[in-house]
């Protein structure tokens, strides 16, 4: 995973020279997702269009080759994409035609996949639905004088876009590098692809799962959804450099590091043929002293004979790294800030060690329904169409979080959950059988039960049963109490009230909310920036619409799991 930044409709007359130094100041800004090698392609255009592209490179596959801009041998097309293709060795067997790959980088595919079409104009990224990986990419076209921008279905690769004063379309991987430059800046929609030449925004990923209909009445055996899950992470462990998994001790990322201790010792690039080059499996946790997690993620470890690493932080070092959390992740929500701090914290350790990918298990609760407030869900239907809800949010919350706070440290986050092939498999069941129902007495008596009973035995049964703890509360139940307590004394009664004046887009509705958004400020001012932000009330992370379940959640609105009384072992009270 890396960055990109591009410019597209360069014009004749256009300072080639004063814009190529611009773009590379720019692109520095999210040098902290690709430390380790910058690349700058430049089309001036001449008759037609041109465009700039510059890369910040993390080098996970191929290190020694594979930076980019890739260009193709006839420099006809060049390529720059933050992001994995996990199935690039399937699609290069599956070419119908010959092409003459520049390197070993799995993402050089695409190149190959687009000329294989020859950029046909009725669509021209006809190939994106054959991708199964985390992607966001600008292809240029040299002969076409223009670009293919495209992001990932779920968008887990962060990608933004925007106009500069000249009308020149900007992209980057971080809202940071277009700010200043783009009164528009907005977030690029995941599932789509755009084409610069004929000004077309598409969506290319349409699933028949998305609605209730087509799944009513289907039931997935437990072994399929088990085989597809470690297919998935097995997938996911291509890499040529060290890695590890994160491990809360929750459910999730318990199974993503039971599935991944199953592979470890062997080297998926030769199919399992050979031993892998790091075959000691490093976990890591982070918390408060005396954390849940910390407690349960030792458990966890010891059964599955990772090596293991449990960090402990304070809550002043927590404090003192918030702006900087901000700044990274570009957003003011205020769980996603919560849960990104330890995050970040934990990103730095881990980079110190000099592990550059780690699996986690973000994406389950979306598509599981693992969030407490989904016991109160008043039948299938509503319980589906909220995953589908949760899903098509990921890109501006959990895929944000975990990709921003891990990447800021050169630090790339895989999510099996979120795995293509195993979204068709777990989102094809009908939500009936993951639902909570409380008067029976197998594992669909708790939430994610058929997750947890397809995988009955990989894990220590205090883990397999754990109670959903969301990340911001299980590091420590002092950590968001904490930060309650110094907003309270950070933004006055007064403050607060006049909120709507001062922040007329989203207005924070609690001290804590009008004290990240004060950060935030200070480093996306504007109008824009402050509306690629979503708004509106959540209890324990729902989305507004599933307010309406409960009576009680309009009241205590809070993103926190503990607000879901009657479900949350040590729920808050009422305030």
């Amino acid at each position: 995973m890396c960055s990109i930044f591009g410019i597209f409709g360069l014009q004749p007359g256009d300072d080639l020279q004063l814009l190529r130094r611009q773009s590379l100041e720019l692109s520095q800004r999210q040098r902290h997702r690709g430390p380790d090698w910058s690349g700058v392609y430049l089309d001036g255009g001449g008759a037609s269009e041109g465009c700039i592209l510059v890369h910040e490179r993390l080098a996970i596959v191929d290190p020694a080759g594979g930076s980019q801009p890739l260009l193709s041998e006839d420099g006809e097309l060049a390529l720059a994409v933050n992001g994995e293709i996990y199935n690039h060795r399937e699609l290069k067997a599956g070419l119908m035609r010959p092409y003459a790959f520049q390197t070993g980088s799995d993402c050089e595919v695409i190149n190959a996949l687009y000329r294989e079409g020859d950029g046909r104009e009725d669509e021209p990224a006809s190939f994106l639905n054959r991708l199964n990986g985390i992607f966001a990419f600008a292809l240029w076209d040299k002969a076409k004088g223009g670009a293919i921008i495209a992001r990932d279905p779920i968008g887990v690769c962060p990608l933004y876009w925007g106009h500069d004063r000249q009308g020149r379309l900007r992209v980057a991987s971080e809202m940071k590098s277009l700010a200043d430059t783009c009164a528009d800046v907005a977030q690029f929609p995941p599932g789509h692809w755009y084409d610069t030449a004929t000004g077309e925004l598409k969506r290319y990923y349409e699933r028949p799962w998305r609605s209730y209909e087509a799944v009513e009445g289907v039931e997935v055996p437990l072994q399929e959804l088990r085989e597809a899950f470690e297919a998935a992470v097995h997938r996911q462990l291509m890499t040529d450099v060290p890695y590890g998994v994160l491990l809360s001790g929750g459910l999730d990322s318990s199974l993503v590091a039971a599935v991944a201790a199953r592979y470890a010792r062997h080297r998926v690039e030769d199919n399992d043929r050979s031993e892998a080059w790091w075959p000691r499996l490093h976990s890591f946790a982070i918390g408060l002293k005396g954390s849940p997690d910390l407690a349960a993620a030792k458990i966890a470890a010891e059964a599955l004979g990772t090596v293991h690493h449990g960090f402990e932080y304070t809550f002043d070092e927590g404090l003192d790294a918030l702006p900087e959390v901000i700044r990274h992740i570009e957003t003011y929500d205020v769980t996603t800030i919560r849960a990104s701090t330890p995050m970040f914290l934990l990103a730095r350790r881990i980079k110190a060690m000099g592990v550059k990918m780690v699996l986690s298990g973000e994406g389950s609760d979306e598509v599981f329904g693992g969030y407490l407030y989904f016991h109160k869900a008043p039948n299938a239907r509503e319980f589906h169409e909220e995953l589908i809800r949760k899903l098509d949010a990921l890109y501006h919350y959990d895929c944000l979080r975990a990709n921003k706070s891990m990447m800021a440290w050169g630090v790339e986050p895989r999510v099996p959950f979120l795995d293509r092939e195993f979204l068709d498999v777990a989102m094809r069941m009908d939500a009936k059988f993951k639902m909570v129902d409380k008067s029976r007495s197998d594992a669909q008596r708790m939430e994610k039960g058929v997750l947890r009973a397809a995988f009955d035995g990989y894990l220590p049964h205090s883990i397999l049963w754990r109670q959903k703890e969301q990340f911001s509360d299980g590091v420590g139940y002092g950590w968001i109490d904490g930060l309650k307590a110094h907003a309270e004394r950070q933004v006055s009664d007064r403050e607060l009230a006049a909120a709507d004046k001062c922040f007329p887009v989203n207005p924070p509705q609690t001290k804590e909310a009008y004290w990240y958004r004060s950060l935030f400020e200070q480093f996306y001012p504007s109008p824009a920036a402050a509306e690629t932000v979503p708004g509106g009330k959540s209890i324990a992370c729902s989305s507004p619409a599933a307010i309406a379940w409960d009576a009680s959640f309009a009241k205590m609105a809070d993103p926190s799991g503990r607000a879901v009384a009657g479900v949350h072992n040590d729920a808050m009270a009422v305030v």
